[in-house]
């Protein structure tokens, strides 16, 4: 008795393990790798992420989806980390921006600021392991392994310094109280005497009329810079609500909008609540490291977003998660290459 519920349950057990599904997925897509055997092909690697799973299968849903704002003349709201214009990442987006890929911008004061710099000096690669007490007392800054040495700072606060004296005179001319797009055009409009101008984001938006936001501006240098400043002038104003109306009722007359978000912080916030005002964007990507587990902005998922209104209901949408500086330059690269497709 005891040899025969044994041999049952064994067989019980092994029916369990390997029983038949009812459904054996056959009309399922494969998942397969790039086979690296063949000559390597840019155009087929591409292709290949879909079928490789994970976030590879995500990452090309964002390039299908980036394809199709495209194509449906959405205006794409892009929102960015200042993080990204510390890495190379900075010249994707100019790129974008000089391309007039993407129709509105919203950073950080960080993204303006090394925006900037960079026009002047570039940041220089280094070591995430580096000491910091040894780099403080050589006056470098570190960002991850990128390293900004304090003269660029110098270089800024002159340059700002130009900007506010600018707007200032202005202000006292006309009356006129600017807000963030219009800080950004005075900035953008004297990097036209720069001769690194052609790699900067915020003289590509300046230059091609494309708004760009920066709602959280004094949290950086460019605050820092402008605490001295009022010092000296005490009544010079930006007005920051004036940056709400703005935004919104660009994104209340759109016919259609996309977002694209790298990171989260006030960026991703900033487009994505504008976008409620018009029961939601129809596209969406959200590319970070961040998960939603701690109920961050940052790591809010697509699902969310729609909860909230700021994405709607049927939107073709996606999170990618993974690092910026390596998933949004195959983004950009699998967007161009499905146009490229398109064309032939």
């Amino acid at each position: 008795m005891t040899r025969y519920n044994e041999a049952e349950k064994l067989k019980k057990a092994h029916d369990n393990i390997m029983a038949l599904p009812e459904n054996e997925l056959k009309d399922w897509p494969e998942v397969k790798g790039y086979d690296f055997e063949n000559p390597f092909n840019i155009g087929a690697f591409l292709e290949s992420l879909y079928n490789t799973g994970f976030q590879a299968t995500n990452l090309y849903k964002a390039m299908r989806i980036f394809q199709m704002m495209k194509e449906d003349k959405a205006t794409i709201f892009f929102g960015f980390t200042s993080n990204m214009a510390t890495s190379g990442i900075r010249e994707i987006i100019t790129y974008l921006t000089k391309q007039r890929i993407v129709g509105i911008l919203v950073t950080t004061a960080g993204g303006v600021e090394e925006d900037i710099i960079k026009t002047h000096k570039p940041f220089v690669l280094g070591s995430y392991d580096a000491d910091g007490k040894v780099l403080r007392d050589q006056g470098i800054n570190r960002s991850g392994n990128i390293y900004v040495p304090n003269d660029r700072y110098i270089f800024l606060e002159g340059f700002m310094n130009n900007v506010y004296n600018k707007m200032y005179d202005e202000q006292k001319k006309t009356g006129k109280i600017f807000n963030t797009c219009d800080l950004m055009n005075f900035i953008g409009e004297l990097l036209d005497y720069y001769e690194g101008k052609e790699s900067s984001i915020c003289y590509w938006a300046w230059k091609n009329k494309i708004p760009l936001f920066c709602p959280g501006f004094t949290d950086g240098s460019l605050g820092d810079i402008l605490f001295f400043f009022k010092q000296r002038h005490p009544d010079f104003k930006v007005d920051i609500t004036d940056d709400i109306v703005a935004i919104t009722k660009i994104a209340i007359n759109a016919e259609k909008t996309g977002i694209i978000a790298l990171g989260g912080s006030l960026p991703k916030h900033h487009i994505a609540n504008a976008n409620l005002f018009r029961d939601g964007a129809d596209y969406a990507i959200y590319m970070t490291t961040a998960q939603e587990y701690e109920g961050s902005n940052a790591g809010a998922n697509i699902e969310e977003g729609k909860s909230w209104g700021k994405i709607k209901p049927d939107a073709k949408a996606v999170k990618v998660v993974g690092d910026c500086s390596i998933t949004f330059p195959l983004l950009v690269a699998g967007l161009l290459y499905l146009e490229k497709e398109n064309k032939k």
